[in-house]
Order: C-alpha cells, then sequence, then structure tokens
C-alpha cells in the first residue's frame, strides 16, 4: 500500500528494465497506482506479456517491450517505441540482472561476462539510450543495485564485480548529467521475499531462518518496500538527491556476508 499521494505520477512515464517479474514488476504497480504510465522490458515475451496483462487489470496504463539489455540497440528501440506510445519520458528504473551462486573456481569465463553483461553493461545501455529522452530537469534515473556492491559474499564474486560497477557508474552519471536536471541514484534491495534472486540464495526453510535471525531486523523484506523508496527517489521530495545509495535491506549491509554462507 501506498503511503504516497494519489496521481502523484499523474501524466508521467516510467520504463523499467527487468520489469517483467520480481522487485522490478512490483517498481512497475507501485509507480502505475500513483497515475504513471508505465512501459516494462523483458525477454521473454511470454512473460511480458502476462506482466502487462497484470497492470492493465489493474488500471495501469502499461506496455511491455521485448529487448535483451546487453544489446544496445534492441533497447534503443524499445524506448523509442515506449516513448512514442506513451509520452516523453520521466523515469528510468535499470533492473534487469542475473545471479546465481556459484565458488569463483567453478565460475567459467562465461558465467562471469553473463552477469556483468546483465547488470552492468545493461545499465549503462540503458541510460545512455534514455538520456537523450530524458535530458530535462526533474527527470530520475534508479538502477537497481545490492548490498554485494559494498559488501563481499562468498560464491558471488560475479554478482559483487558487476554491482560495484553500477554503482559507481550511478555515481559518476549523477556528476555528468546533474547540470542538465537528470538525477540518478542506487538501490540496495537486502533479503526480499518471493523473488527469484532469493529463491537461490535462501531458498530452504532453514537458510531463510539463519539470514532473518542474523538480520537486525530479524526478517525479509517485501517488494512493496523496496517499490515505495523507488518511489520516493524519483519524486520531488528527493529532488536534491542525486549520486546517492539508498539501503532498503532491513540492515543486512551491517552484518556483512557471513550470514549468507
Amino acid at each position: 500500500m501506498s503511503v504516497f499521494r494519489d496521481g502523484l505520477f499523474a501524466g508521467k512515464t516510467v520504463f523499467v528494465t527487468g520489469g517483467s517479474s520480481g522487485i522490478n514488476l512490483g517498481i512497475a504497480h507501485a509507480f502505475g497506482a500513483l497515475g504513471a504510465k508505465v512501459a516494462i522490458n523483458g525477454r521473454k515475451p511470454d512473460k511480458l506479456d502476462a506482466a502487462v496483462k497484470g497492470l492493465r487489470e489493474a488500471g495501469v496504463r502499461a506496455e511491455g517491450y521485448a529487448a535483451d539489455v546487453r544489446d544496445y540497440a534492441a533497447i534503443d528501440a524499445a524506448l523509442g517505441q515506449a516513448v512514442a506510445a506513451l509520452g516523453p519520458l520521466d523515469v528510468l528504473v535499470c533492473g534487469a540482472a542475473g545471479n546465481f551462486p556459484a565458488p569463483a573456481v567453478g565460475l567459467s569465463s562465461n558465467g562471469f561476462k553473463a552477469v556483468v553483461d546483465i547488470d552492468l553493461l545493461g545499465t549503462f545501455n540503458a541510460c545512455r539510450a534514455a538520456f537523450e529522452r530524458l535530458n530535462r530537469p526533474g527527470a530520475s534515473v534508479l538502477a537497481i543495485s545490492a548490498p554485494q556492491a559494498g559488501v563481499p559474499y562468498a560464491l558471488q564474486a560475479h554478482v559483487c564485480a558487476a554491482k560495484a560497477g553500477v554503482d559507481m557508474l550511478v555515481k559518476t552519471l549523477a556528476l555528468e548529467w546533474g547540470g542538465a536536471g537528470v538525477r540518478v541514484n542506487s538501490l540496495w534491495p537486502g533479503p526480499i521475499d518471493d523473488t527469484e534472486g532469493m529463491a537461490r540464495l535462501a531458498g530452504d526453510v532453514e537458510t531463510k531462518r539463519k539470514v532473518e535471525a542474523a538480520l537486525p531486523l530479524q526478517r525479509f523484506g517485501t517488494k512493496d518496500e523496496v517499490a515505495q523508496l523507488a518511489v520516493f527517489l524519483a519524486s520531488d521530495a528527493a529532488r536534491y538527491c542525486t549520486g546517492g545509495v539508498y539501503l532498503v535491506d532491513g540492515g543486512m549491509a551491517l552484518v556483512g556476508s557471513a550470514l549468507m554462507r
């Protein structure tokens, strides 16, 4: 349930990469519930169609565009189609990501590259393709990063490297794009219930209980809690916030990586 006023994003257009499921779809719903026109992007047309259907059933004006964020021409075309259909772009959410647990010595070069390409290159591609469409005061970019950007985690060398790169990219773009009035920020979702990522990293009951017990707030978060922070950062309430990394992790970064071993 949103804590923000109805119609906060009325007339605004939001584009969400990786928006066909999980945290990113939750963010799309949150913006849509506040009046935004929402475009979501994903690689699998069937998942994308189902997500768009769910958004429309919730009363959101929504469109879906299949594209791989690793392919600059494809994501550029998707953004162009979204703007043509929904109007000028106000908010870009870079949420497309890949993750799987693997020890560094068991991780192939291709596996490492795949995560870096989806997370880091994909974020750059979406931002670069969106800039001319966002280039006006009040526009906002949000990158969905992770605690792995700042805290080393065993079995996550590929994700740690990719997300650290995402956060430095965010800070650099905030420096370069601030003069155009475009704000760029990063979010660190921690352990979030009912997501593919946590199903892979803490999918069994025992592991989940161990992680919850170690967290300062002693529970997993919800997709809506991440979405509300995303909405805040894209709103005028955060109009003086740029280049920041914002945690919605239940305190996970405070206790470090040992709890995920």
